[in-house]
C-alpha cells in the first residue's frame, strides 16, 4: 500500500484550482462588506451566513480539487463521497450564504427565471436526478471520467442542475420562493425517491461495473488529468491498477460500500433539510393562528 504523497503536491492540492476558490472567497468577502453599499437594500451578512458559504466553498474544493478529489480516482467509495458533497451538501450551504440583495439585481436582469420552463420544480428534480442516474451507467461514467474536456462539461453542467434543484428547496430571495412548505416537503420525497433506483443498481449489483476501478489501463488514463506526467509511467508504477494504492476492500465491496454511503448521505441531509422546512411551516402556521386568536387580520 502506498501514501497519497507519492503522487505529489499537485495532484493532492490543485494549486490553480486552490487559487480559483480564494478569487471567488474574496470576492464574496469584498462584495458583503466594502462593496456592500453598492447593493440596494443592502444589510450586513450575518455570521451564519459567511460561516455557510465558506464552508459550501471549502468543501467544494475539497472534494474536486482537494486530497478527497485524488482519493475519488482510487476508491468507488470516495468517488460517491465527491459526488455527494459537491452536489449534494455544497449548492444549499452556497444558496444560503449568500444573501438576497446579491442575487436580486441578477435575477431581475434574467427576467424572473421562476417563471420559466427551465425552472419549474418537476422539471428541475427531474434534470437533476437523470443526470445524476445517466452519469453512472457504466459506459456512460467510464467514458466521461476518460475525457477531460467531458469530465469538465458534464461535472458543470450537472452542478447547474443541483443549484436548480436546491433553489427550490433553499430558495434565499423570498419573493422568489415558488413552492409552500408543504410543497416543499413533497418536493423533498421526490428527489429522494427518483435518486434510488440508479444507488440501488449500484448497491445490489453482482460484479464490479466501472472499468475506471477495476482495469489499470482505463484507471491510469483517468488519473492522467489529474496527476502530472504520463498515464503510461503511472501504470509502470503502479501495474496493478488502484488496487495496487488501496488494498483495503475488494473492487465490488467498494461499489456497494460507494452505493450505500451515497444513500445514506443523500437521505441524512434531506432528513434535516425536512425537519427544517417542517419547523419553518410549524412556526408560520402558530405565528397565524395567534394573529386570527388576537382578532387581527392575517
Amino acid at each position: 500500500m502506498w501514501g497519497l504523497d507519492v503522487f505529489g503536491y499537485t495532484a493532492l492540492f490543485s494549486p490553480f484550482f486552490m487559487i480559483f476558490m480564494l478569487f471567488i472567497a474574496a470576492s464574496y468577502w469584498l462584495l458583503t462588506g466594502p462593496q456592500r453599499n453598492r447593493f440596494k437594500d443592502s444589510v450586513p451578512v450575518t455570521k451564519r451566513q459567511q460561516t455557510l458559504f465558506y464552508t459550501g466553498l471549502f468543501l467544494f474544493y475539497l472534494v474536486q480539487g482537494g486530497p478527497l478529489d485524488l482519493m475519488g480516482h482510487l476508491m468507488f467509495t470516495f468517488h460517491m463521497l465527491v459526488m455527494s458533497i459537491s452536489y449534494i451538501i455544497v449548492p444549499p450551504l452556497i444558496l444560503l450564504g449568500i444573501p438576497a440583495w446579491i442575487w436580486r439585481p441578477f435575477l431581475r436582469k434574467l427576467g424572473n427565471p421562476q417563471n420559466r420552463a427551465l425552472m419549474h420544480p418537476i422539471f428541475t428534480a427531474v434534470l437533476f436526478n437523470t443526470m445524476f442516474s445517466f452519469y453512472h451507467i457504466p459506459q456512460v461514467h467510464d467514458t466521461i471520467m476518460t475525457n477531460y474536456a467531458l469530465h469538465t462539461a458534464y461535472y458543470l453542467a450537472l452542478l447547474v442542475a443541483a443549484f436548480m434543484m436546491w433553489w427550490h428547496i433553499m430558495c434565499p430571495v423570498p419573493e422568489y420562493n415558488r413552492l409552500t412548505e408543504l410543497r416543499k416537503m413533497g418536493y423533498i420525497f421526490l428527489n429522494g425517491l427518483l435518486l434510488t433506483p440508479s444507488c440501488a443498481l449500484i448497491i445490489f449489483a453482482g460484479d464490479p461495473m466501472y472499468a475506471v476501478y477495476n482495469d489499470p489501463k482505463v484507471w491510469a488514463d483517468a488519473m492522467g488529468y489529474c496527476v502530472p506526467g504520463n498515464p503510461a509511467d503511472l501504470l509502470k508504477m503502479f501495474e496493478g491498477g488502484p488496487s495496487t494504492v488501496f488494498n483495503l476492500m475488494s473492487p465490488l465491496d467498494d461499489q456497494q460500500l460507494g452505493g450505500t454511503l451515497m444513500k445514506l448521505l443523500q437521505e441524512a441531509v434531506f432528513g434535516v433539510i425536512l425537519a427544517y422546512v417542517f419547523r419553518q411551516w410549524f412556526k408560520r402556521e402558530n405565528k397565524e393562528e395567534n394573529i386570527t386568536r388576537n382578532g387581527q387580520p392575517i
